[in-house]
């Protein structure tokens, strides 16, 4: 059921789960859907407040029609443009992806483009490519460390976990918002990029990770422009990946354990870089 109150500067009300919902709910599930509607969700106090701080076009904000709501959410209300919808607790519970609470707030926000265009690139370039990633919550938090320690942008690259799923907006606590997350079909759109960049006299470093590698990753001068590339968390870099990387680098381990999760590989790795530039090496 929808209603738009009295007047017309009236929010429009959903008290029930009816079309429009249901497109909602599409968008936590369905890669598909979110495509076709050039749409996602944010979840969360400062997913939110980042995509609105950062200029997302937000679309929707859907609040609780039950309760009184927060400074935070009546600030965000104002400063966001789009449609303000009151949705019943229990369908913006659903929404929410919580179990338990209601949320205040619920965005949703247009997809962005995937063009690497959007990556800025100069003399202090540091990014990531995730080859194929199978987890959601993996790519979240690869872009939160990469925020971290001064990652100016993330590339997925091949059949992979889609960025824009919930999980992995949650699990990147907002960073996914905060610098540019660009999905490409394969290696091969990459690397006629970095071709591109390189004939423009950027001297551009492309770093393979791998248990194998050929030197330890603090052996290596990552304080120009670099390329980290971080493979799947099953079975590692592809072959065109292995053949295009520079060099392939590995991270220095103990005890019984062989490699780090994908996440964890890319966290030390952009710590080492991080460190690096704070120290002039």
């Amino acid at each position: 059921m929808v209603d738009r109150g009295q007047s017309a500067s009236a929010q429009l009300r959903i008290t029930r789960a009816n079309a429009r919902f249901q497109q909602w709910q599409a968008l936590l599930g369905n890669r598909t859907k979110r495509q076709r509607a050039k749409e996602f969700l944010i979840q969360g106090v400062r997913p939110i407040s980042l995509a609105i701080e950062f200029g997302w076009p937000v679309h929707t904000l859907l609040y609780d029609a039950e309760r009184p709501l927060s400074t935070w959410a009546r600030q965000m209300l104002k400063a966001a443009g789009g449609e303000r919808v009151a949705m019943a607790p229990d369908l913006l519970r659903e929404l929410g992806g919580k179990d338990e609470d209601v949320p205040e707030l619920v965005a949703v926000a247009e997809l962005p483009d995937d063009e690497l265009s959007r990556i800025h690139v100069g003399p202090s370039f540091l990014g990531v490519v995730f080859d194929r990633p199978n987890n959601p919550g993996n790519i979240g938090t690869m872009a939160r460390s990469l925020d971290a320690f001064g990652g100016t942008g993330l590339i997925v690259t091949g059949h992979a976990a889609d960025p824009y799923d919930p999980r992995s907006v949650r699990a990147s606590t907002g960073s996914l918002l905060a610098l540019p997350v660009v999905r490409s079909p394969s290696h091969r759109e990459v690397l006629a990029w970095v071709a591109q960049l390189r004939a423009q006299g950027l001297p551009l470093l492309v770093v393979g990770t791998d248990e194998n590698g050929s030197c330890d990753v603090a052996e290596l001068d990552l304080t120009g422009p670099t390329l980290l590339v971080i493979g799947n968390e099953t079975t590692g870099l592809s072959a065109g990946w292995r053949q295009a990387c520079d060099t392939m680098a590995r991270i220095p381990m103990a005890g019984s354990a062989s490699s780090l999760n994908a996440a964890s590989a890319a966290t030390v790795t952009l710590y080492e870089a991080a460190r690096q530039r704070r120290s002039g090496r």
